[in-house]
């Protein structure tokens, strides 16, 4: 549901560019391997070479 979200709100941040600069949809992923086990973490959002934007999933 996150996900879902998250996607919805990048798609309308990125329409609300058309009057002035686009929002460049961005992307980040990780896994991490420790002594606690293996973790994944992620981010989505956008940015405009200014301002960035972005919601951990």
């Amino acid at each position: 549901m996150k996900t879902i979200a998250a996607l919805l709100m990048i798609a309308t941040l990125a329409s609300c560019g058309a009057a002035g600069a686009p929002l460049r949809p961005v992307a980040n992923m990780g896994l991490t391997i420790g002594s606690g086990g293996v973790s994944t973490s992620c981010a989505v959002g956008g940015t405009n070479g200014t301002v960035t934007l972005s919601v951990a999933c």
